[in-house]
């Protein structure tokens, strides 16, 4: 089994948080078939809202998310770079949560790596 590991950076995203972990999940079946665990690493990049609390929220019904909070706004990059950082996975793919990025693209991208082998 490889593991993959999907960062998602967010700041005051407490609505998208759930949604975008929603369409995540439509592709289990694809992972599944492919052996691939995953993982995935939501970076509160210091959210004044509720996004951290969303995050617990779904921590505590799937050990697959995992969450480091930052202790304050640092932006995009540096919250990417953190999660790279802390990431276990073979594969590693970055997504935004406002689904900007959409999750059901997520098997083409895989098996774009695989055929690509690196």
């Amino acid at each position: 089994m490889s593991l993959l590991s999907v960062i998602v950076p967010c700041y005051n995203e407490e609505e998208n948080v759930d949604c975008f972990y929603e369409e995540l999940m439509k592709n289990t079946p694809f992972f599944e078939k492919e052996g691939l665990e995953l993982e995935i690493l939501y970076v509160d990049d210091g959210s004044k809202d509720r996004s951290f609390e969303v995050m617990q929220e779904l921590r505590a019904k799937d050990n697959r998310v995992r969450i480091i909070q930052m202790a304050r706004n640092f932006g995009q990059h540096p919250a990417l770079l953190c999660g790279f950082a802390h990431v276990k996975g073979d594969f590693v793919v970055t997504m935004d949560d406002d689904l900007q990025h959409q999750p059901e693209e997520l098997p083409k991208m895989i098996n774009v790596m695989r055929e690509r082998d690196d």
